[in-house]
């Protein structure tokens, strides 16, 4: 099964980034989201919004590009 979140830690690992500022960038998706009304979970997000928000991928899917 594939991991449906991501952790700060591996968002620092992914876009070379203090675990700092990926918790900065964690931080900021999880209020849009929760704007949007989603629940969120502190220190994650969902896999599927992160690559929609750095790398332009559309939502939906399980096809790895």
């Amino acid at each position: 099964m594939r991991a449906q979140f991501i952790t700060a830690n591996e968002v620092a690992e992914v876009m070379g980034v203090s675990r700092t500022k990926a918790y900065q960038i964690v931080r900021a998706m999880n209020k849009e989201l929760k704007e949007m009304g989603y629940i969120t979970i502190a220190g994650k997000c969902p896999v599927q919004y992160f690559k929609q928000k750095f790398y332009g991928l559309q939502m939906g899917g399980d096809k790895e590009p």
